[in-house]
């Protein structure tokens, strides 16, 4: 796992930082101004050049500069951008044929994902999947298999949850801006309870798992019903809501009673899973094993691609023709899944993962040591966080959190920002990336701290 070896991306990219021009350069920034003319505003930019290149650790602007890359476009590309495997497979489906729609004529490549997913997520119970474009539209799926299956309406999330950006998903969303506001009414039968978020647990993070699962729970019981309740929706680790690790015996608490009351009980996997925390879904390392698990980002090496997996029974729950969507499953997108697990497999992005947090956490825990600003750091494989902080409490500091990532930015280290407060940064590198580049980018973000 060195830096020069070249994973993906083709012989021709090296594995290397490099700033030639200010950040955005002269040909981004012509492109930006042709970007504002036509792409509508709500399409934000988090770093302000266009890519030309990327693959391993890297990406490449067209201005020539390369940026050591800490986002995987959002843990999208954990195999790496443009990985062999998911190349040639792609390139051998393009060849064969586009699309025909599953729901019209089905082809091998859709049915071959639906058994890896079988073989991979968690349990032996058997299962069945259903496939989709994008996370929100496999979390609006399992919502609606749970509700066929139960009988019932209500769904009850979590808060900092993050869930998607159409109408329900929004509906199941924690964060206002930028995801909800201006953009109602929502969807009706949503509940939302508190999460064991350890760092901002007022009794102390001790305390936490206990006190807000029975917190939860208690709401659920006396505000919803549990005999209404059809599903309860969770991120192992949540995302959006600033890579918030669930205090240990939590999860397990609120999994036990859903299973207690009937209720089907959900995975978010969409930007933990695929390897991303070390195991292949987040969910395991408390030896959970959801009734439905929703997965998409890593799933298909960046071709658009999304799952619903579960128990048999329950996925069956929905009638025939209740499921699917024109591009649905499309071929191209299985095929680079399958490309993409063959990946995983081959170089154990597991015990990648797990690596990179050997590397990682230790340089990023004595960050905080010498800086105020750093409240917390957290995380599990290659999905790390830190929060910060305005200096002497727990007060959120967005401003500094803004400014960290331009910093980085400026000198060629691309991370990105997260949290309900606004107040993270959090690093997704690909799980291929060269050790000696993910120094390299520590050592940028030491010295952006050091700059604030």
């Amino acid at each position: 796992m060195t830096g020069k070896t070249e994973l993906s991306g083709g012989p021709s990219l090296p594995q290397e930082r490099r700033v030639v021009t200010a950040v955005p350069g002269p040909v981004s920034q012509e492109l930006m101004a042709r970007k504002q003319a036509s792409v509508a505003n709500g399409i934000g930019t988090v770093l302000p050049v266009f890519a030309r290149r990327a693959g391993g650790g890297v990406l490449e602007d067209v201005d020539g500069n390369s940026f050591i890359d800490f986002g995987s476009g959002i843990a999208v590309t954990s195999v790496g951008n443009s990985a062999e495997a998911v190349v040639r497979r792609a390139t051998e489906q393009l060849n064969d044929f586009t699309h025909t729609c599953a729901m019209v004529v089905p082809y091998e490549p859709y049915v071959r994902v639906c058994e890896e997913l079988a073989a991979v997520t968690p349990g032996d119970h058997a299962k069945k999947s259903a496939l989709f474009n994008s996370g929100a539209e496999a979390v609006e799926n399992a919502v609606k298999i749970a509700r066929a299956h139960t009988g019932r309406q209500a769904v009850v999330v979590f808060d900092h949850g993050y869930h998607g950006r159409t109408n329900l998903t929004m509906a199941l969303t924690s964060k206002n801006m930028p995801y909800k506001h201006s953009f109602g009414p929502f969807a009706p039968e949503v509940y939302r309870v508190p999460v064991a978020y350890p760092y901002r647990w007022l009794t102390g993070p001790e305390n936490c798992a206990e006190e807000a699962a029975a917190q939860a729970i208690d709401q659920i019981t006396k505000q919803i019903g549990p005999d209404n309740v059809a599903a309860i929706i969770i991120e192992p680790v949540l995302g959006e809501g600033g890579f918030i690790v669930p205090a240990k015996g939590f999860l397990p608490r609120i999994q036990q009673f859903a299973r207690d009351n009937g209720i089907v009980f959900v995975a978010d996997e969409i930007q933990s899973g695929f390897c991303r925390t070390g195991q292949w879904f987040a969910c395991e390392d408390e030896g959970l094993v959801p009734d439905l698990i929703t997965t998409a980002k890593g799933i298909a090496g960046g071709m658009p691609l999304a799952a619903v997996t579960g128990r048999a029974d329950i996925m069956d729950a929905a009638h025939s023709g209740g499921l699917g969507g024109t591009y649905g499953g499309n071929p191209v997108a299985c095929a680079a899944a399958l490309g993409s697990i063959e990946t995983m497999r081959e170089l154990d992005l597991p015990a990648k993962a797990r690596r990179i947090e050997e590397i990682m956490k230790p340089r990023l825990e004595k960050l905080a040591e010498s800086s105020e600003i750093i409240g917390d750091v957290r995380g599990r494989g290659a999905m790390l966080a830190v929060e910060l902080v305005k200096p002497g409490g727990k007060e959120p500091n967005p401003e500094a959190t803004a400014a960290l990532a331009k910093a980085c930015h400026q000198q060629g280290l691309l991370v990105l920002t997260t949290g309900t407060y606004g107040n993270v940064v959090r690093f997704l590198p690909p799980l291929v990336i060269g050790e000696d580049l993910l120094n390299e980018g520590l050592d940028v973000l030491e010295e952006a701290v050091a700059g604030l």
